[in-house]
């Protein structure tokens, strides 16, 4: 069993960058997929980032953030980690983590989310 916390958020202007953690309880995190989410108001949650399991070398990106955000994880801190820059308007969301294990598409775990504003 893992559970998920998320940190980092804030406000930032357009063009800026943050750092998103999500660190994980238990000693199972290496054998998790994790995923970053976010959902705007009055959108649905949509799709961020993946990272894959054990040493995470296969990650994947929504289009929308393809080349300004960077999904990495350090298994020795139970932590992964989404770098965003060129913040945009569009990006303010509450972002949340998730974890899907091994290979699986479901994600069965997830925080509680962070929010992050980015103002124009």
């Amino acid at each position: 069993q893992v559970q998920l916390e998320e940190s980092g958020g804030g406000l930032v202007q357009a063009g800026g960058s943050l750092r998103l953690s999500c660190t994980a309880s238990g000693r199972t995190f290496s054998s998790y997929a994790m995923g970053w989410f976010r959902q705007a108001p009055g959108k649905e949650r949509e799709f961020v980032a993946r990272i894959s399991w054990g040493a995470g070398s296969k990650t994947s990106y929504a289009d929308s953030v393809k080349g300004r955000f960077t999904i990495s994880r350090d298994n020795t801190k139970n932590t992964v980690y989404l770098q965003m820059s060129s913040l945009e308007y569009d990006d303010t969301a509450v972002y949340y983590c998730a974890a899907a294990l091994g290979a699986s598409s479901t994600y069965e775990k997830w925080g509680q989310g962070t929010q992050v504003t980015v103002s124009s």
